[in-house]
């Protein structure tokens, strides 16, 4: 079967940039379109093989992880930019940068959702809803309804992205740092698990209250990720008896949770283009906001190299009504607004 290639990205993960390979595939439905992904390793194609049914909520995982990671770096130098022709995120990924703890904490929490939420749906023989969530609670509700199985998703997420860092032996510094990235982008959505519930009665009142375990919208996840993104924390390897683990560089830090994010050097200012290496695209261009003090300001977004400034037509809704009943009414109106790129 032919695979409809949307847009022409190279394969994601050869640190993780298959997933953007998966993102841009139409549909994974027989063993051979798995060994056709290119960039997998061999026990990756196997649980392709053996779960080729899930490999299209993987699929949807990897373009909800590029998504939520251009949106949540929308203002920053770095904006997660994926080209044609170029290794989505660029060899920043490659590096054991903050962006590349991100990165690969996002693209683990993703497969998970995804997986997860296609077990929900219906979608997928292999799982359903959660029953292991049923009777009375605690505080007095039915438990009923879909709850999400999370442990599906997480475990499918942990043997099929976690696989090449296993692979490794679990050794070098940056398996070490990707693996624990990984569960933190995983524990992002396993912390803030939900109650949903919904009430049965006469004329709405709550006489029965049945209610489910649900996961977080994907947004909220990524805004977790990201604030673990601006905390992280420098590690170095060391070695504990015969162990190895990470350790804070920095001995006056106090040591990193399983939540946070962890990274081994610092990142490059990201100010310039460089033709030599994919995904530093520089700020030339970039849009930024004049009276911002914060990363998204002109000052810093542009690097010192001031901005230029013109006039741009935006076309916006205006005297909204409300209308009985029931809908809201607008006008389009076009003004002058300035727009402000560093040079």
């Amino acid at each position: 079967r032919m695979i409809r290639v949307c847009v022409l990205l190279v394969v994601f993960f050869l640190s993780f940039r298959y997933l953007a390979k998966l993102s841009s595939v139409g549909s994974i439905r027989d063993e051979e379109t798995c060994e056709r992904l290119r960039g997998l390793i061999q026990r990756q194609v196997q649980i392709c093989k053996r779960s080729v049914e899930v490999m299209d909520a993987v699929r949807r995982g990897a373009q909800l992880a590029i998504d939520e990671c251009q949106f949540q770096f929308r203002n920053r130098r770095w904006n997660c930019s994926t080209l044609e022709n170029m290794p989505v995120f660029g060899k920043v990924v490659t590096q054991g940068t903050r962006e590349a703890a991100f990165v690969y904490a996002i693209s683990a929490a993703s497969v998970a959702f995804a997986v997860t939420r296609a077990c929900s749906s219906g979608e997928l023989e292999k799982c359903g809803c959660d029953h292991n969530v049923h009777g009375v609670s605690p505080e007095g509700f039915q438990w009923s309804g879909c709850s999400d199985n999370i442990a599906y998703g997480v475990a499918f997420s942990q043997s099929f992205v976690d696989v090449r860092e296993r692979s490794k032996g679990q050794s070098s510094s940056r398996a070490l740092m990707n693996l624990h990235n990984n569960e933190a982008g995983r524990k992002a959505i396993l912390s803030h698990m939900r109650v949903e519930c919904k009430c049965h009665g006469v004329s709405g009142s709550c006489e029965v209250k049945t209610c489910w375990k649900a996961m977080p919208p994907f947004r909220k996840v990524g805004n977790v990720i990201k604030e673990k993104f601006d905390g992280a924390t420098e590690v170095e390897q060391r070695k504990v008896g015969t162990t190895k683990v990470l350790a804070p560089r920095n001995s006056q830090f106090k040591p990193h949770t399983d939540e946070d994010l962890v990274y081994l050097e610092p990142s490059p200012d990201f100010c310039d283009y460089d033709p030599r290496t994919p995904g530093m695209l520089g700020t030339v261009g970039r849009q930024c906001n004049r009276t911002s003090k914060a990363i998204d300001g002109c000052e810093l977004m542009c690097c010192g190299r001031g901005f230029q400034t013109q006039e741009v037509e935006v076309v916006d809704r205006c005297s909204c009504k409300f209308h009985w009943c029931c809908y809201v009414k607008c006008k389009q109106c076009r003004k002058m607004v300035e727009m402000h790129t560093c040079r």
